[in-house]
């Protein structure tokens, strides 16, 4: 074994260890593995920074604008109002419609993007037909998954795959190639979905009784009075603040009705002060000298004659700026004119020090704003609202060229006429020369986070490639099995890579085994295809917890749902769908 290799070996289980840890964002751990490829010499700049012009990432890069076409258009949106008014008849049938719906756009826009689309729709026929959302949540997710195996565009790693496939001078994948057997799964998946799943999946509160009035408890009014060492300190100099542990929202007075709270604002007497205390030092403050406890805040409303500010349920989707920073870092406050009240971290329902907390993708935020601050922060990508969902109307000018565009990106990848980076870089020049998207918005349209995150991951098999590790490991492999039929090798090599995936991203789990694969393929003398396709399917249906896919994710903190809930309804589904993989692809791609 070379020195390269050891270095390459060493330098990948880092890599694992910090995507496992989690110690920093995944982004930032993927562009530091290509960091220290660079750094050992493993590779060499030129080398390490080629996953930015990868042809899967340009293509990712691409199909994020032209989702954003057809979404901002309001296409998806204005078919809500008919959704909900199929899905509220009973449960039954609200899940079959989110789970064919959520699989039908999967296929072909992001699926991040879909199931943030659906989830406040999902939310609004949950609260009209008391349906609790944990019974809901997870099947939306895990359809947007199979229904992203179904085509080439469906899923990022379907892109990563077959753009590996031909940078190693193989055939690539067509736009439907591998559909049928993607179909097949998917309908096994299905039945699972609709008839084991309402019998395993939990039943909890929604989430309007359960984050917004637990965070209620905590909101209180309090008077500074004539005897207070706090009058004439700046609010977060005080001891309220400091002492205890309060979060000063508003501060009446008596010359003004209402205003924010700047840095050099100071208390007064007679301030009415609105803040969110933990229960501890709601207790405390009572035998406090100074303070007058005014009475528990039940009501949401906080209304504000000026300007109306209400409690507001948000998620942070995948992709969103706010992942990886803490509040008082990117000083939300004051940049965003709104208050966090309350965080659903991982499970955790948080109060206290939240300005501190590094929020992550799935996280649940109670907001204090308006619905013009709200609508800044939800136009910016930054937070996908829950509490209320309102259609937008389809506006036509846009929707009929978005959709047009969008048809023929993928017909002229599927006719076979140009390759699918081709196609839809045309499309998106489209789109901004039409007029649908501003250049603007085709910028913020892009993932910047997965872009980083599918550059960084590719050095991971440039260097397997390139030390001759990915050709050694696929000799151990054959070596090991080269014994057994080769169906029986896809299946381990997919039972492996599903695993792979629930620990690392799919991302990741793609960029290491798709050498692998096609170096154990070459020494077996058996076509690539097969394993290709398993590793494709492998990385995407992946269930077990709800960091393994962004979508299930989003779907962990507005579903009530606990890390066991994952485990519970996701194993059977991973064993079945492996089983029905590895006997399903061999029939439709021989070896």
């Amino acid at each position: 074994m070379s020195l390269d290799l050891i270095i390459t070996m060493v330098i990948i289980a880092i890599g694992i260890f910090l995507f496992v840890k989690d110690y920093f964002s995944i982004d930032t751990t993927s562009v530091l593995i290509m960091a220290l490829f660079i750094v050992a010499g493993v590779l060499s700049p030129e080398e390490g920074f080629s996953g930015f012009n990868h042809p899967a990432t340009i293509t990712l890069g691409c199909m994020f604008i032209i989702s954003a076409g057809v979404f901002q258009s309001g296409l998806l949106d204005g078919i809500s109002i008919k959704l909900v008014r199929l899905a509220r008849t009973n449960y039954f049938i609200a899940l079959l419609i989110f789970c064919i719906t959520a699989s039908v756009f999967s296929a072909f826009v992001n699926d991040s993007a879909v199931v943030a689309l659906l989830l406040p729709i999902a939310l609004k026929v949950c609260r009209e037909s008391d349906i609790s959302p944990s019974k809901l949540l997870i099947p939306i997710s895990f359809a947007a998954l199979f229904g992203g195996t179904c085509t080439l565009i469906g899923t990022s790693t379907n892109i990563l795959v077959s753009s590996y496939a031909e940078k190693y001078g193989l055939e690539g994948f067509g736009m439907f190639e591998f559909s049928l057997p993607a179909l097949c799964i998917a309908s096994v998946g299905f039945a699972y979905l609709l008839f084991a799943g309402p019998l395993l999946l939990p039943k909890r509160k929604s989430i309007d009784s359960g984050l917004s009035e637990e965070a209620g408890k905590y909101v209180t009014e309090i008077i500074i009075e004539e005897d207070c060492n706090d009058l004439n300190k700046p609010v977060f100099q005080s001891r309220l603040v400091k002492e205890f542990n309060a979060q000063v929202l508003r501060i009446r007075r008596q010359d003004r009705n209402s205003f924010d709270i700047g840095q050099e604002t100071s208390l007064h007497q007679d301030d009415i002060l609105q803040v969110i205390l933990p229960s501890d030092s709601l207790n405390n403050l009572r035998n406090a000298s100074g303070y007058k406890i005014k009475g528990d805040y039940s009501e949401y409303g906080f209304k504000d004659p000026e300007n109306e500010r209400n409690l507001y349920e948000a998620i942070i989707p995948y992709g969103s700026a706010l992942a990886g920073s803490s509040l008082r870092a990117i000083n939300f406050r004051r940049k965003y004119k709104s208050s966090v009240l309350a965080l659903r971290h991982r499970g955790q329902l948080l109060l206290e020090k939240l300005p501190d907390i590094r929020l992550v993708e799935g996280d649940m935020l109670l907001i204090l704003g308006s619905k013009e601050e709200l609508g800044i922060l939800s136009s910016q990508g930054l937070i996908v609202t829950l509490s209320e969902h309102k259609s937008t109307k389809i506006n036509f000018r846009k929707a009929i060229p978005a959709i047009l565009i969008a048809l023929g990106v993928v017909l002229a990848a599927a006719l076979d006429l140009t390759s699918i980076l081709i196609s839809s870089m045309i499309g998106c020049l489209l789109l901004v020369t039409t007029g649908t998207l501003k250049p603007q918005e085709a910028y913020q349209a892009v993932e910047w986070k997965v872009i980083f995150m599918m550059a960084g991951v590719l050095s991971m098999g440039t260097a397997l490639e390139k030390t001759g590790g990915a050709e050694q490991i696929a000799q151990f492999v054959q070596q090991s099995l080269g014994a057994y039929d080769p169906r029986i090798t896809l299946s381990l090599l997919y039972l492996i890579t599903f695993l792979s995936t629930n620990i690392l991203s799919s991302k990741a789990a793609a960029a290491l085994m798709t050498p692998i694969v096609i170096s154990l393929a070459s020494a077996m003398e058996v076509s690539e295809k097969p394993f290709l396709i398993a590793v494709m399917f492998a990385c995407s249906l992946t269930f077990m917890t709800p960091v393994s896919y962004p979508t299930n994710t989003m779907v962990y903190a507005p579903g009530n749902y606990r890390f066991n809930d994952f485990l519970k309804i996701g194993t059977p589904l991973n064993i079945i769908t492996w089983l029905t993989a590895s006997f399903i692809i061999p029939q439709f791609f021989p070896f």
